[in-house]
């Protein structure tokens, strides 16, 4: 009898011993099949992942508040800086900066701007509308290069990573003068003489174009960043109203020396030492 009681004990041992070891093996299995399933469903990219907001350069294809679409000027977009913290933003024409708090699942991100340039600019109503969306806290939602930043009320901006097409080249190419500089100010070609100052600068530096009224001609030298126009031959016409405003503008500009030139997007600025100056476009052919 002592030695089947002995004989029990010890089954009941080794059964006990097998499931304590049994334990870890379930645990361990359990796991495996939790983490299979999380792989099929899929999680959240998070802000280090680069799925949902990634650093780079987004350009601002429109924004949606309102009931209304506005397109945006080629200028506006958002360089998004490595660690997705900082972010610098053209408006259009004014510049600023954010710091950025992307949420940990990477489908928000926290917007607080910075400082911000305040120039009158032509496209100021849009400037505003962006800057007044980018704040606060936004859902990110993001489709290969195409990324959109929702506020809580359903205004959007749209975005994208895809490469701009490269800019103009300063010679060739015919410019539309759009905006006039002074200083700070930059305010759009007054209404009646819209698309009517132009110019055009040919491999060897010959100009012709139109200052708003008169045609005229001159001879350009470019130096690095910087460009010279010769004297400037025009027409005689008596030019009043917005067309002689303008024209005013722009011949005074031409004999001011050496102008600083800049070609971005589409759009050319020369600007003179004074920090008068204009802004032109490139205009088909």
């Amino acid at each position: 009898m002592r030695i089947a009681s002995r004989t029990s004990r010890a089954s009941r041992t080794s059964r006990t011993s097998r499931a304590v070891r049994t334990v870890p093996v379930l645990l361990a299995a359990v796991l495996a099949l939790a983490a299979c399933g999380d792989a099929g469903q899929g999680r959240p990219a998070g802000p280090g992942d680069g799925q949902n907001l990634s650093a780079g350069t987004w350009s601002v294809e429109s924004l949606s508040t309102g009931g209304r679409t506005l397109n945006a000027p080629p200028q506006a977009e958002i360089k998004i800086r490595p660690g997705l913290a900082e972010a610098g933003v053209a408006y259009g024409c004014n510049g600023g900066s954010a710091e950025l708090a992307v949420a940990d699942d990477g489908r928000t991100v926290e917007v607080k701007q910075g400082s911000r340039t305040m120039m009158a600019c032509p496209d100021l109503a849009f400037e505003n509308a962006f800057a007044e969306l980018f704040k606060g806290r936004l859902q990110i939602a993001r489709a290969g290069d195409a990324l959109t930043l929702t506020t809580p009320s359903g205004d959007r901006i749209s975005l994208s990573s895809a490469p701009r097409p490269p800019a103009p080249p300063l010679t060739g190419t015919r410019w539309s003068v759009d905006s006039l500089i002074k200083g700070e100010t930059v305010s759009s070609v007054p209404a009646g003489a819209q698309g009517r100052a132009e110019l055009t600068i040919a491999a060897d530096g010959a100009v012709t174009g139109s200052l708003g009224c008169n045609r005229f001609s001159s001879k350009a030298v470019v130096d690095g960043p910087k460009i010279t126009f010769g004297p400037v031959a025009a027409t005689r016409m008596a030019c009043t109203g917005p067309a002689g405003e303008v024209e005013g503008a722009f011949s005074a500009l031409l004999r001011n020396g050496p102008l600083q030139y800049a070609v971005q997007d589409d759009a050319l600025t020369l600007t003179a030492a004074d920090g008068t100056g204009l802004r032109a476009t490139a205009r088909a052919k």
